[in-house]
């Protein structure tokens, strides 16, 4: 497995990073936590070193297996969490609604200081690699948030400081007050609005680019035909990218990418991650795996090597995609 630079931090990490967004089971129809355990274990087993989650992952839910899965295996893992997402105070700016608590972004030092602690324990963790920013909040003010972080880095807590969902200009505020490191915002084959100015701007300071939602919440793995069904709270029920038509035109694009996937020995997911981390700026892509085969999978594309000719006949078929969902 190949490893990056997160920033400046001095910390390394695997390219291919797992999210974990879908074992806290918000908004993916619930979790397996034996699977999701086994999931963990086998992307370290694999050589995925970069493992990223949130409180607001299932309330919490997804540090807590998190946790139970690196008990033993700490110093394995470069872990990454976040803050800003709270259901314990009405402060801030109402986000949404998770089990009937209602999710505010609140950014305040006092909240951030108090997730921290709330994180290292259901983490069973004595540090944080990457504490990142999970959603802007407008109502506190950039130097107060970043001042918090940077009290949490000097006592130890935490190693590097990170943003996500963030513009350009909230990035600057953010390095006007101390060093930041890395920047994890949606971006895949479908998701290149970051390109013209975005990626650019952290290639020039130095900001390692941790995309999420690579294969579009499984759209471009290749495996999600136009009969699969969704259920419960599946944040794929009524999104227009997942109707029966747009999903046969998807896959009906990405058969045109199966010769150099069978020329790799590659999935077609495999593929499609690492077109990802062959695109200028972007450091590292966070790919979700709820179960044991999956996290194999993922952490197979980190040793994907694309050539330049292939990355020229993956972006003509990436333009089909595009214009087929460009209205979506």
């Amino acid at each position: 497995m190949r490893q990056r630079p997160l920033g400046q931090s001095r910390i390394e990490a695997s390219v291919v990073g797992l999210g974990t967004w879908a074992i806290g089971g918000w908004m993916w129809g619930g979790t397996d936590e034996r699977d999701a355990i086994d999931a963990i274990q086998a992307s370290i087993d694999s050589g995925i070193t970069l493992i990223d989650t949130a409180p607001a992952y299932g309330l919490g839910r997804s540090e807590q297996i998190l946790g139970k899965a690196i008990a033993q295996r700490r110093d394995q893992v470069v872990l990454a969490t976040k803050c800003g997402l709270v259901w314990d105070t009405d402060k801030g700016t109402p986000f949404v609604m998770q089990n009937g608590r209602q999710i505010h972004r609140y950014l305040g030092p006092e909240s951030i200081k108090r997730e921290c602690e709330q994180s290292l324990q259901r983490l069973g963790t004595d540090h944080i690699d990457v504490y990142q920013t999970h959603w802007q909040d407008s109502t506190t003010p950039i130097e107060d948030t970043m001042s918090a972080l940077l009290d949490l880095k000097r006592e130890g807590k935490i190693r590097a400081i990170g943003v996500s969902n963030a513009t350009i200009e909230q990035i600057a505020e953010y390095e006007a007050i101390g060093p930041l490191d890395t920047d994890q915002e949606k971006y895949s084959m479908l998701d290149r609005n970051l390109e013209p100015v975005h990626l650019p701007y952290l290639r020039k300071n130095n900001i390692a680019f941790l995309a999420y939602s690579p294969l579009a919440n499984g759209l471009l793995s290749g495996k999600i035909t136009p009969s699969r069904q969704f259920s419960g709270d599946d944040l794929r029920l009524n999104n227009a990218r997942f109707t029966d038509e747009n999903r046969q035109w998807v896959a009906n694009v990405l058969r045109e990418f199966e010769p150099i996937a069978k020329e790799h020995g590659a999935t077609i997911a495999q593929l499609v991650i690492a077109w990802t981390l062959e695109q200028p700026g972007v450091t590292h892509a966070l790919v979700g795996g709820r179960n044991r085969k999956q996290a194999l999978e993922n952490a197979g594309a980190g040793d994907v090597v694309l050539s330049a000719e292939e990355l020229n006949l993956i972006d003509q078929a990436i333009e089909q995609l595009n214009e087929v969902t460009a209205n979506i």
